[in-house]
């Protein structure tokens, strides 16, 4: 695994054609997190060798595997998601946690409802002791090509109205690193800053608007 921070680490990369997926370590003393998946072995030996994880949170449907189950098994964690999405989430494995709209954290991770992609998905936001914050947002905006990039999955129930919406309650907050899951490239994450943030999201608002 990469170190990104101080308490952050990102995993492997795994290809799947065009498409390209991190998942990330956060170390807390109140248990670590994992964001995302992965089913790397070396990953998981290294988490295990970082006192494991307490939770694994999925930003959306899109992440849930046959990993989950062996994360779960080997770690005794607990893994949360929203609670449109635990369904699909269900079929790899039965989350213990399903959030719905009204619930904003876990512990002290902020959860923030971002429906477009699909019509479930969420962000998580967390600020670290270490002085950065740091925004997990699934597939919610992504990096392509090293451009920001946001997609719709009619079939999973996004729609660019909702999306748009929710990036605008995005630029309610001011991350340092941006990590999303799925991304298309070798550009992975971002550093951001306050001006940057804004710009980014108006420019994927004002795209997403014309599309309507």
């Amino acid at each position: 695994m990469k170190k990104l921070q101080p308490d952050l680490w990102q995993s492997t990369i795994h290809r799947a054609g065009v498409l390209n997926t991190h998942a990330y370590l956060l170390e807390r003393p109140a248990g670590n997190i994992l964001f995302y998946n992965t089913g790397n072995e070396d990953d998981l030996r290294e988490i295990a060798e970082r006192s494991g994880i307490a939770w694994q949170l999925l930003t959306h449907r899109d992440e849930a595997g046959p990993s989950q189950a062996r994360i779960r098994d080997r770690f005794g964690c607990r893994l949360g998601c929203s609670a449109i999405e635990a369904p699909f989430v269900a079929r790899h494995g039965k989350p213990d946690l399903a959030f719905g709209p009204s619930e904003d954290r876990i512990e002290d991770v902020f959860i923030i409802h971002t429906p477009g992609h699909t019509d479930g998905s969420v962000c998580f936001f967390y600020r670290s002791p270490s002085g950065k914050s740091y925004l997990f947002t699934g597939d919610t905006i992504f990096q392509w090509d090293g451009e920001w990039s946001t997609l719709v999955l009619a079939g999973s129930g996004g729609r660019a109205d909702d999306l748009s919406e929710s990036l605008v309650r995005l630029k309610t907050i001011s991350p340092d690193l941006v990590m999303s899951s799925g991304f298309v490239g070798e550009v992975a994450y971002r550093e951001v800053t306050r001006g940057e943030w804004t710009a980014v999201l108006d420019d994927r608002i004002e795209a997403l608007r014309s599309r309507s």
